[in-house]
């Protein structure tokens, strides 16, 4: 496996187990996350949303499909699971990172919306089940 897919994987991981104060520690001061449809949050705005979610109690898990690394680039193909208390909502995502002297510099997440919304429906449809 090569650095960056390595610096890609610890960085997801520490997301998933609550360490978001970890986490952006692996972020260049100049960071760029990007999402399908929203805006681009550069810099102390992605340190200070991942640090939001996590106080708020927004859990994320990326269960990771596959992931090809070339250079800096790493390529990731996952479901990624967004909970709040019993809702969670499951969608697939691509993503796109680049990494610059072993920091995430580029979080760039593609996604169908159509599938965001499916994957909340099902989450609320669960949640009023007691599923």
């Amino acid at each position: 496996m090569s650095d960056s897919a390595a610096v890609v994987r610890e960085f997801l991981s520490l997301l998933e187990n609550g360490r978001a104060a970890e986490a952006v520690e692996m972020l260049t001061d100049d960071a760029q996350w990007r999402n399908t449809g929203l805006p681009t949050l550069r810099g102390r705005r992605v340190r200070r949303l991942l640090l939001d979610m996590e106080r708020r109690k927004i859990r994320f898990r990326a269960d990771m499909h596959h992931l090809a690394a070339d250079g800096d680039v790493v390529l990731t193909d996952r479901t990624d699971f967004l909970r709040i208390g019993r809702w969670e909502a499951s969608f697939w995502v691509c993503g796109t990172f680049r990494v610059r002297d072993g920091k995430v510099e580029l979080w760039d997440d593609h996604y169908a919306m159509g599938n965001v919304l499916a994957g909340s429906m099902v989450g609320l449809a669960n949640m009023v089940r007691g599923r």
